[in-house]
């Protein structure tokens, strides 16, 4: 499990540990029934809020993507490669909803959003 928090980013904290998780998990990173580190732990370890944690973790726990046993702890969810392909595309999806009002905003057409994409894409290849 990696995380990198950026105190400087205009997302929330929590939202950043929401995001980078759930891609770990969707991206088979962290493997199905991995135990994930306690709330308590991951906040002294990145110097952050136990809420902040808990409210990561509790979204991750909505998305289905962890499962919590009482007293022992969260762990990743095992899913099908066909679910894991369908959250990919779901939170791709509500990324593009929420962004593509703002790019017809700047009177950007089709075309050139699709290749403005492809040329994002290209050149950040991880």
């Amino acid at each position: 499990m990696n995380i990198v928090i950026s105190p400087k980013s205009e997302k929330p904290i929590y939202e950043q540990l929401y995001e980078q998780l759930s891609s770990q998990i969707m991206k088979g990173e962290l493997p199905a029934n991995y135990c994930l580190p306690s709330i308590r732990f991951v906040a002294k370890e990145l110097n952050i809020s136990v809420i902040t944690v808990k409210k990561a973790w509790e979204m991750l726990e909505s998305a289905r993507l962890i499962y919590t046993r009482a007293g022992i702890g969260c762990f990743v969810s095992d899913l099908s490669e066909a679910h894991l392909k369908d959250k990919k595309y779901t939170a791709a999806k509500e990324r593009i909803s929420k962004d593509i009002d703002y790019y017809k905003s700047l009177g950007l057409t089709l075309d050139e959003l699709i290749e403005l994409i492809k040329d994002e894409y290209n050149k950040n290849k991880t």
